[in-house]
């Protein structure tokens, strides 16, 4: 259960498909009463089957305001060490690096600037925002019961608050592909900067696959979604080695180890 931990995807992302459903059905229902044309009640039919589906994909798939799973085991396999969480946002991919690797500490790094807002519905002024944010974090770092490993640290992923080599390993999930191409490039060469030498690097995506395509069409296909091989380049040309690279329904990862 993870009733008490909330993610604060707003409502749209993660019940908007339910509402379309129900709203569907009963028009469903009373073209069957009515006895409207064959081809009004297969597209509505259709129409109630996406909705309903594609509600079922986002709550039990993509579980936007669940606990993530960690794609992959070979990230930091020691189990242990300091590793960094860039563009940390309420703290999904934070819980989930220290549940999966509980001999580890974390640093939450987050602007809780334009982009938290936009994702995560904080309004008021900037000094508000970034207490909401520090707020919504710390307490779903409480509920999950790892506080006591984290630390949370505002600051922009393109021009990091650390010093050289202090990490060992670096995790940013939907965070990176929000940025320019030159906002990427910047935050991938501040990830090699503050990894130590042969430190990791999991990086996860959104994927414009299949899945996204069918529940979200156009909404979630923002200009961060570009193709693996272009993601290889940039961590290539940050000083990565990609380790391993793979997919998961709406979402690319790579591990990546610097060189």
């Amino acid at each position: 259960m993870h009733s008490h931990i909330n993610f604060a995807y707003p409502w749209p992302f993660t019940y908007g498909h339910l509402i379309l459903a129900v709203i569907a059905a009963a028009f469903l229902g009373l073209a069957f009463y009515r006895k409207w044309p064959t081809f009004l009640l297969i597209l509505i039919g259709a129409f109630t089957l996406w909705s309903t589906s594609a509600f079922l994909l986002v709550r039990f798939g993509f579980d936007l305001n669940g606990r993530a799973i960690m794609p992959t085991q070979s990230f930091l396999t020691s189990g242990s060490g300091r590793v960094l969480d860039m563009g940390a946002g309420t703290g999904r991919s934070s819980i989930m690096i220290l549940e999966a690797r509980p001999q580890t500490t974390l640093v939450a790094l987050d602007s809780f600037g334009e982009s938290y807002v936009e994702h995560f519905g904080a309004g008021g002024k900037p000094q508000e925002v970034l207490d909401l944010g520090r707020q919504r974090l710390v307490a779903n770092l409480r509920a999950a019961g790892v506080e006591q490993r984290a630390t949370i640290q505002p600051g922009d992923m393109r021009k990091m608050p650390f010093p050289d080599a202090c990490f060992d390993g670096i995790v940013s999930a939907y965070a990176i592909d929000h940025l320019t191409r030159d906002g990427i490039r910047s935050s991938l060469a501040e990830a090699s900067r503050v990894l130590k030498p042969k430190g990791e690097f999991l990086l996860m995506l959104i994927s414009k696959d299949f899945w996204l395509k069918y529940t979200f069409g156009p909404i979630l296909l923002h200009a961060g979604t570009r193709p693996a091989a272009r993601w290889v380049e940039f961590l290539q040309n940050a000083g990565f080695e990609v380790v391993e690279q793979g997919a998961r329904p709406a979402t690319l990862y790579f591990v990546a180890r610097k060189r």
